[in-house]
């Protein structure tokens, strides 16, 4: 259960759908509840089907282009961090969409898949988290807690989505930027311990004890 929950705090720190409300409520100006209720679920559905994917096929990645779990771990980091920054001043990371990307949203036929599920939702920082936990993950009960926390964090995309109207007006901006900043120090965290124990791996020497 801790293990879960740790798995599932990370995760949902990272896709953080609480910051994709005002997206969310703009692109859905006008639509009927039916229209609503059907984006929702093709969203969460896309973001879990992207992040489950990234994690069963995590490995394969890693070993076909030679790249060790510890490499990833610092690369990961850095991203995560840079998100995390962005985060802590309530705003959206270019890693997860770039203005140019921000423009073209509204022309989408559809967005549920583009621009929702990726790259705001289940973009560059989660998709690396997933291949990490993949490199580190053994056991078939392991690996069970990895796809049951992805499906947790889908079904709360699902609800914080359906009710983005109601918790934006109870929130208002600053009670959302506050929940972003909160989580962008969490994220933060989360950045610092995937590159320190990247680093001490790939030179073990530096946490050796002095003598």
């Amino acid at each position: 259960m801790r293990d879960l929950l740790l798995f599932f705090v990370s995760l949902f720190s990272i896709v953080n759908p609480l910051s994709v409300i005002p997206t969310f409520t703009g692109l859905t100006q006008g639509a009927s509840r039916t229209e609503l209720r059907t984006i929702t679920r093709q969203t969460s559905t896309a973001v879990f089907l992207v992040l489950t994917v990234s994690y069963l096929a995590g490995e394969v990645v890693l070993d076909f282009f030679s790249i060790s779990v510890a490499s990833l771990r610092v690369a990961g980091g850095v991203l995560i961090f840079g998100m995390a920054w962005s985060m802590l001043q309530a705003t959206v990371s270019r890693a997860k969409q770039t203005s140019e990307e921000a423009e073209e949203a509204p022309e989408r036929d559809s967005i549920a898949v583009v621009p929702l599920a990726m790259p705001l939702l289940a973009g560059p920082g989660s998709i690396s988290l997933m291949i990490i936990v993949a490199g580190r993950t053994d056991g078939l009960v392991n690996h069970g807690i990895v796809i049951l926390g992805t499906a947790l964090l889908a079904a709360a995309t699902w609800v914080v989505l359906l009710s983005a109207g109601p918790i934006a007006r109870a929130l208002g901006r600053t009670g959302l930027n506050v929940a972003t900043r909160f989580m962008g120090l969490i994220l933060a965290a989360i950045a610092v311990e995937f590159i320190t124990s990247g680093l001490l791996e790939i030179f073990p020497s530096w946490g050796a004890t002095p003598m």
